[in-house]
């Protein structure tokens, strides 16, 4: 009787085991395809800001001259 025991108690310890494995597994699946999104959308802004940058540095680089037939006033 006492084998049965230990051995229904150690079948319980291991079901109990198996499952806390499985939701740890799926919790860092979660957390996994979260880090991945964040990634994606730092990379997403990071490649806006620096084409925001490029246009800045192409439009500051030439400056408009006002045109002579139009007076330009303050």
């Amino acid at each position: 009787m006492y084998n049965d025991e230990m051995t229904r108690n150690l079948e319980q310890l291991l079901e109990s085991l198996i499952k806390m494995v499985g939701n740890s597994n799926k919790n860092f699946d979660s957390l996994q395809k979260r880090v991945s999104q964040l990634e994606w959308i730092i990379r997403e802004q990071q490649h806006e800001i620096k084409e925001r940058d490029n246009l800045i540095r192409i439009y500051s680089s030439h400056p408009h001259e006002p045109s002579p037939t139009i007076p330009f006033r303050f």
